[in-house]
């Protein structure tokens, strides 16, 4: 029996040959790079722009990085399925880790920002390469298996970063956060390189550059949208009117395009797909909802609940270890059955139930009580967080699973984007109200720095002060959860919307036929030549 022969019997029977499981871990390493940069640089930030200078510039820092990366996502995706998804995935590696180099060597905060959005050039083509090549590798049936090690490595990213961040800049200094990058990739390539062997695309068709220069200014004006209202500028600003101006008519430009090019970036005949587009929405959700979460949880527990920034991440674990349990569970059962319109639905309903519940802390609230909670966010995340993606994957063709990775990817970016932005407009109002009505003077100061007071600097206000701001942060965060609990309820609108197609690959449901209206994804994934 050949080697190739061996791999499809092994696929066939639900075991993945040692080569492909060599390849996984290759993947989840380049996940994990891309997930922990901003957990890491955020640690090491005030330590950044104390050597660099350049505090008026410090928020670049992150959005050269997040808008490269939401702009080069659905090319990365397009370029993977007409060229291959090995050598797109290769060269975006290559670029993150070009970027991470140069940001680690740069000598002023204006090279450290233009060395971030190179950065996150290839950081657009890592998570898309990842979702993309096991959706080559893995039947649709099987990947079920792999939701609690991509959940396990995203846990690991959001509760590691900021630890492994402050290590690093306290023991080595702030240029191995991006240093440390590099060990890490080259270990990806080379197994990479020597084990996947997926089979080679050569597309005759030219790249849609119109399209990608349409999406693009789109999309980079919607996250400047998102970034700057309420903070840079007002939110009725003529500058903020003309960017909406811009990403809409873009993106209208965008939507016409594409049914006029011969090899769309983004084809709109995936969208034709119900489940796809339900994804699609639900993944916005996700990311609105997950990112704002995580942002304005740790100001909760170190601004009312007293907790040092340190175990502020690391009180997040209820969150995050209830989404991994979950997700685990849900790839099993999934795997099993074949089954998974439940997951969404009831990942829909804990999500809103457990936001109503973070709604309700006030300044008296436990820990173990916040806990709770965080937990029931936690297990309705679990349930949507990878099941979105196997689902959008089964709802298109081979040829088109790079853009539907590319594209579930790039909602969910959206979703964090817009989640921070108005989360965040909503909760700083509601702490400058409530500071203007229990403190004065001293209080207005507070309320300036209100996202920076640690914990010991909240305990050298004066006693009326810091009372009246562990109220204004706890009313902030209620109408933040408030608004994200509403939400989440459309979440679980699309999910009810969400047909049964059955998975394909192995397993004695293999043979259900799919529902009216949507085409799963070949039951039949390429098998690699290495194997």
């Amino acid at each position: 029996m050949t080697e190739k022969t061996e791999a499809a019997a092994a696929a066939g029977a639900g075991k993945q040959p040692r080569s492909v499981r060599v390849v996984l871990l290759a993947l989840m390493i380049a996940m994990m790079l891309a997930m922990l940069d901003n957990m890491i640089i955020g640690t090491a930030m005030p330590t950044i722009v104390g050597e660099l200078g350049g505090l008026e510039h410090l928020s670049w820092v992150v959005t050269a990085y997040t808008l490269a990366t939401a702009a080069s996502t659905p090319l990365w995706g397009k370029l993977g399925d007409m060229y291959g998804r090995k050598g797109s995935f290769m060269t975006s590696i290559v670029i993150f880790l070009i970027g991470s180099a140069l940001s680690g060597m740069a000598q002023d905060m204006s090279q450290l920002i233009g060395f971030r959005a190179i950065q996150g050039l290839g950081a657009g083509g890592l998570m898309v390469g990842v979702m993309a090549i096991i959706g080559d590798l893995i039947p649709p049936r099987e990947r079920g298996k792999y939701q609690g090690m991509i959940a396990g490595v995203m846990a690991l990213s959001m509760i590691g970063g900021p630890l492994v961040g402050g290590t690093i800049t306290d023991n080595w200094g702030w240029r191995w956060s991006f240093y440390i990058n590099i060990p890490l990739g080259v270990i990806a390539l080379i197994a990479i390189s020597a084990v996947l062997h997926l089979p080679k695309k050569r597309s005759k068709a030219r790249i849609d550059y119109p399209g990608a220069a349409l999406l693009t200014i789109g999309i980079t004006a919607i996250v400047l949208v998102t970034t700057w209202g309420g903070t840079e500028y007002a939110w009725t600003s003529a500058q903020i009117m003309e960017l909406i101006g811009i990403g809409v008519a873009a993106l209208v430009g965008f939507v016409f395009w594409q049914t006029k090019a011969a090899e769309p970036i983004m084809p709109l005949h995936i969208f034709r797909s119900r489940n796809f587009t339900l994804m699609s929405i639900i993944g916005f959700i996700v990311g609105f909802v997950m990112f704002g979460a995580t942002l304005f949880l740790p100001l909760y527990q170190q601004a009312v609940q007293g907790a040092s920034a340190t175990n502020s991440g690391l009180l997040l674990l209820p969150m995050l270890g209830a989404m991994l349990v979950t997700s685990m569970v849900a790839g099993r059962v999934t795997t099993n059955t074949g089954r998974y319109k439940i997951f969404p639905v009831a990942g829909g309903a804990l999500m809103t139930v457990g936001l109503f519940l973070l709604s309700t802390m006030d300044t008296d609230t436990t820990r173990f009580t916040s806990g709770l909670y965080m937990a029931v966010v936690g297990l309705g995340m679990g349930c949507l967080m990878q099941i979105t993606m196997l689902v959008a994957q089964n709802s298109v063709e081979m040829k088109d699973m790079g853009v539907a990775s590319s594209s579930t990817t790039l909602f969910r970016t959206l979703g964090s984007s817009f989640g921070v932005a108005i989360m965040g407009a909503l909760f700083n109002h509601r702490v400058q109200d409530v500071m203007a009505e229990r403190a004065t003077g001293a209080g207005a100061k507070a309320t300036e720095q209100s996202a920076t007071l640690t914990a010991d600097a909240l305990n050298a206000l004066p006693a009326a002060v810091r009372d009246a701001y562990q109220h204004a942060v706890s009313s902030g965060t209620h109408g933040a959860f408030l608004l994200g609990s509403a939400v989440a309820v459309l979440a679980l609108v699309a999910a009810v919307f969400v047909k049964e197609v059955p998975l394909k690959g192995a397993g004695p449901k293999a043979a259900d036929g799919p529902a009216d209206g949507d085409s799963p994804a070949s039951a039949k994934a390429p098998v690699t030549e290495a194997v």
